[in-house]
């Protein structure tokens, strides 16, 4: 277990070519693909279905509702060519609503990838080293003290998350920084976050708790424009970052030394990898709370779906944001006349993942 939450650790100085504990004890295999511009056909392939399966759940999405309406009558009320009250319900209450959860699966599952690929390390994901819990804490404080300033949630969770990242790098900073630090300084900011969190709401009135908590488990419901336009244009910028990272970052795989050698600005990099990262799940969790597990599960699943060493970002966005929708979906559907959270649905499908990664580690002689 200890070696699945501290990843592989720097290359020796003596063999840069030989990892440290051996290429069978990394949850990532140490090859490098070429650095030209010639595409993986799987990975193309992947993406292709990954986006055609989205953008087909993401219609169905806005089919469902008090008033179900057929796809082509939400295809003509999308593009303004359908009945004034269906392009009403359509574009003002669904259409808000399903771009909210494509965009907030999107942040996360290119999100996770960078966190995963940067420490490598499976389990390093934004919900599980402090980051989704530090915008969780900003969040409930402002609910429960009153300590908003009129800022509200969104501003607030993106306080929060930006917060925490800044106190996991400050301690994880010793004449630079290592994911095998990150990762544990992580966990512990996570636990506090946790905490404070549990302190807060325990403190506060019947109401505001449970307003509180109706945002902790990550909701979709009641999502407006507000909501989706600042992460929307969060993702135009950082979405094309993230993609230029997950190339510079293959070579982080041997080592520090190794990196080095071959040319990278390592302290660079891993800065500019975790304020990319940061800037992704800060956005996604102001617009929808910490929905759970997705940012940990679906870069696994898209590494072993495209076979890749490492997760791929475009792949394991087009997988978060597949997953949220059905989670969304399910949730709406679940209990009827009932729309439970979509955080619950993802913590409920998310959480046996999270079980294989941890027997996965242990028969692999990784997990201690």
């Amino acid at each position: 277990m200890t070696d699945l939450l501290s990843g592989p650790g720097p290359a020796r100085k003596s063999d840069p070519a030989k990892p440290a504990h051996g290429p069978d004890r990394l949850p990532f295999r140490l090859t490098v693909p070429p650095v030209s511009g010639v595409l993986r056909p799987r990975l193309v392939g992947l993406c292709t279905v990954l986006a055609v399966a989205t953008f087909l759940v993401f219609c169905w999405g806005m089919t469902v509702g008090d008033i179900p309406f057929g796809l082509t009558e939400v295809m003509r009320a999308v593009v303004g060519a359908g009945d004034p009250g269906t392009q009403l319900i359509v574009e003002e209450l669904r259409l808000p609503r399903a771009l909210a959860g494509l965009l907030v699966g999107l942040a996360f599952g290119v999100s996770g990838a960078l966190f995963q690929t940067m420490t490598l390390n499976p389990l390093a994901s934004p919900d599980m080293i402090g980051i989704t819990q530090g915008a969780g804490v900003a969040v409930v404080a402002g609910i429960v003290l009153g300590w908003d300033g009129g800022l509200g949630t969104q501003t607030l969770g993106l306080l929060g998350a930006l917060g925490a990242a800044l106190l996991v790098y400050v301690l994880a900073w010793k004449r630079g920084t290592t994911g095998y630090r990150i990762v544990l300084v992580g966990i512990g900011v996570a636990w506090i976050c946790t905490s404070a969190t549990d302190y807060l709401m325990a403190r506060g009135e019947r109401m505001e708790a449970q307003s509180a908590l109706g945002w902790l488990v990550g909701n979709l419901n009641g999502r407006t424009w507000d909501h989706v336009g600042p992460l929307a244009i969060a993702l135009v910028v950082l979405l094309p970052v993230a993609l230029l990272l997950g190339r510079l970052m293959l070579t982080l795989q041997f080592g520090d030394d190794v990196a080095r050698g071959l040319g990278t600005r390592v302290q660079p990099v891993r800065l500019a990898v975790l304020l990319t990262g940061v800037g992704l799940v800060a956005f996604g969790t102001a617009a929808a709370g910490p929905v759970a597990f997705v940012a940990l599960a679906a870069p696994q699943i898209a590494q072993r779906l495209a076979r890749t060493a490492w997760p791929p970002p475009l792949a394991s966005g087009l997988t978060g944001a597949l997953a949220v929708l059905v989670s969304d979906l399910i949730a709406r559907k679940l209990i009827s006349g009932t729309e439970l959270p979509v955080g619950i649905v993802t913590g409920v499908l998310g959480a046996p993942v999270l079980l294989w990664l941890l027997i996965r580690a242990n028969r692999a002689g990784s997990g201690g």
